[in-house]
């Protein structure tokens, strides 16, 4: 559990100065790198929520599939990690009220932390196929298929998760959560489509 506080940890202040520590961009440049993430961003299945989010890198260093690819991954996490800190204050509140709502957010409160177990297990698979890209190495694919399962699974989570929170009993609360946990398989869906452009490298 502590070498997955830090690894998270590490992830968070690498997105940081990914999105503001770098020198910034000539205009004409930015405004290509923008156009580049835009152009990507059209091609996921959520396209708007994509530019949203990665807009922020879109300098002069973030101009590659690998480098978008990581960045979407990134803040997948990032939205889980979120939404797992949400769900965890609710639930603790709603388990000391006694409320109806409580095992339903449990449940689903289960589910996130899964996706951000899967999420970070992602992310770190991805860095794993970077260093194989310098190093060399016959291991491709089967790094292309664990961050494939694990992001996959991270989704599944989240509509499982959705499932708790479907039909017409939704409260402001439920309305809250499923508005957070639907954002967090959007971002994982659009992760996905930036990680099999930059694995396409990668087929014959």
């Amino acid at each position: 559990m502590a070498r997955t506080s830090l690894f998270i940890l590490l992830l968070l202040l690498s997105i940081v100065c990914l999105s503001g520590a770098m020198k910034p961009a000539r205009p004409s440049r930015r405004s290509r790198a923008r156009a580049y993430v835009e152009n990507e961003c059209n091609k996921t299945r959520y396209p708007s929520l994509c530019i949203q989010y990665l807009a922020v890198y879109a300098n002069s260093t973030i101009q590659t599939p690998q480098q978008l690819a990581q960045a979407a991954l990134s803040v997948s996490l990032y939205k889980a990690l979120q939404t797992r800190t949400f769900m965890m204050k609710v639930a603790k509140e709603l388990k000391a009220m006694k409320s109806k709502d409580y095992q339903a957010v449990k449940d689903c409160l289960d589910q996130i932390c899964d996706s951000v177990d899967q999420l970070s297990e992602s992310v770190r698979e991805l860095h794993r196929l970077e260093r194989l890209d310098v190093a060399g190495g016959d291991d491709a694919f089967w790094h292309i298929s664990n961050v494939e399962t694990w992001v996959g699974s991270a989704m599944t989570d989240a509509s499982t998760c959705l499932d708790e929170f479907s039909g017409r009993d939704m409260n402001k609360l439920r309305a809250v959560i499923k508005a957070k946990v639907l954002n967090v398989a959007q971002t994982a869906s659009n992760a996905l489509s930036m990680f099999h452009r930059y694995a396409a490298k990668y087929k014959p």
